[in-house]
């Protein structure tokens, strides 16, 4: 008898949106003259940091690249099952100089995590250290995958 491969309980457990955010940094946002845009970002075009979700133990570990990001410019917001990061990179002094190249983003970001729904706020544990948020979802891997439902005829 064949072995199965186990499923991944964090399947889809990105937000789409965040996704196609992403890939529209990483494609557009240069003008026909080969100069990088800087428009002000609102909340439907806010630049989304790296990330990397993995299980713990039977915790559900994120971690976020936000360097040069003070911690009381990120906020961490649970609400219907879904985890958002969000905040901003606030541009310094150097706004000032003349940029050849400018590639980081700066202004508003955010990312939209789908976590179980029996995920409450108290479970959630957040730190910025060197320039990577670590959130921890305690207990969110204990949750059992989808109950399958017999078809009748």
């Amino acid at each position: 008898m064949a072995q199965r491969k186990p499923r991944n309980p964090f399947r889809g457990v990105s937000d789409i949106i965040s996704e196609m955010n992403r890939m529209s940094e990483l494609m557009g946002g240069i003008d026909s003259g080969g100069n990088v845009e800087h428009q002000p970002r609102g909340y439907a075009d806010a630049w989304t940091p790296t990330t990397d979700i993995f299980a713990q133990g039977s915790d559900l570990v994120i971690r976020a690249e936000l360097p040069g990001i003070a911690a009381e410019d990120v906020e961490v917001s649970l609400s219907q099952g879904t985890l958002t990061l969000s905040g901003e990179r606030r541009v310094g002094a150097e706004q000032d100089n003349d940029f050849y190249v400018r590639e980081r983003c700066s202004g508003q970001f955010r990312r939209e995590i789908t976590v179980p729904a029996s995920v409450e706020d108290e479970d959630i544990e957040a730190q910025l250290r060197d320039g990577v948020l670590q959130v921890t979802v305690r207990g969110a891997t204990k949750t059992e995958g989808p109950a399958r439902i017999t078809v009748k005829q």
